[in-house]
């Protein structure tokens, strides 16, 4: 029938999906992956073709492995780290999507290179997170729409920050950017000192000011089992604030002092109706630089 949903996957079909191209990766092989007959590629948000990039610098992979997946979608997504052929270890997500034979259609691949990204630190640590692997009893679950709107609300909150929140967070609500935890972390506060507070008080305070806009707003993967929504965008800062005052009073400056663009993966654990973990992965890229994801023939907008 025309125009008539695709056929639901498993998780077990998702993951094992997820497995054969993870696998087929480190061997730097992509003819061990099951392709669709027509692929959309993209690496850190350009459009490559398969078989470039990181399948030919991967030597292995690490040891983290944060996976969920939408059944609806047929899509599935992944957080861990590589080892390429500096030997350092980059955090790694991806985003897959599954045609209805089974092949992989839509790859969207983002690594985080020490040696490129603009993080003041080299030693990202990875660990199992409890919440995001919590899988829901069905009385505790967020419908799709709603996981959407918490991590839209966050985009919003995040975007001209200036303490009005859009969204809600759990009381003890952390925040993992690039393998650091950047909430409630007295030894990255050392550098950076918001980094010693909460989730939410950091929002309040209106720290990040300095986000003109968060554009190009995605939410390709929402695992409702899991209470967990994929947002994908940008994070555009023109540069023009430099000096401002925190809600509090508090004299800040801005870490960004020219156009300067992050092209970012997060992923949201709502529970209970609160934001309640979150993991990002984000890159440094031109000055707002667009999507190849935003050509309406991949239906991503």
């Amino acid at each position: 029938m025309k125009n008539a949903a695709p056929a639901r996957m498993t998780r077990d079909d998702l993951y094992a999906v997820l497995d054969s191209y993870l696998a087929a990766l480190e061997t730097n092989d992509p003819t061990k992956v099951k392709w669709s007959d027509t692929v959309f590629n993209t690496e850190n948000n350009v459009a490559l073709m398969v078989g470039d990039g990181m399948w030919v610098t991967v030597t292995k992979r690490g040891g983290y492995d944060l996976r969920y997946c939408d059944p609806e979608q047929r899509a599935v997504g992944f957080f861990g780290s590589v080892f390429e052929t500096t030997e350092e270890e980059s955090p790694f997500s991806l985003r897959l999507k599954v045609d209805e034979k089974g092949g992989i259609c839509e790859v969207e691949a983002l690594v985080v290179r020490a040696v490129d990204h603009t993080m003041p630190f080299r030693e990202p640590k990875f660990w199992d997170k409890p919440q995001m692997n919590e899988m829901l009893p069905p009385e505790k679950r967020t419908p799709r729409e709603r996981l959407i709107s918490f991590a839209d609300g966050y985009f919003d909150t995040l975007q001209l920050n200036d303490g009005t929140l859009f969204t809600k967070f759990h009381p003890d609500a952390n925040r993992v950017e690039n393998g650091y935890q950047t909430t409630n972390n007295p030894e990255l506060a050392q550098h950076i000192a918001v980094c010693g507070l909460g989730c939410q008080e950091q929002f309040e305070k209106g720290y990040y000011k300095f986000d003109d806009r968060l554009r190009g707003r995605r939410f390709p993967i929402v695992d409702e089992e899991r209470g967990l929504a994929l947002g994908c965008g940008f994070i555009d800062h023109a540069g023009k604030l430099r000096d401002f005052t925190l809600s509090d009073g508090t004299p800040a400056k801005s870490p960004f002092l020219r156009p300067q663009t992050l092209n970012l993966m997060e992923l949201f654990k709502v529970k209970d109706g609160a934001i309640e973990q979150i993991e990002a992965d984000f890159i440094s890229v031109p000055y707002h630089m667009p999507s190849p994801w935003d050509d309406p023939d991949f239906g991503a907008k």
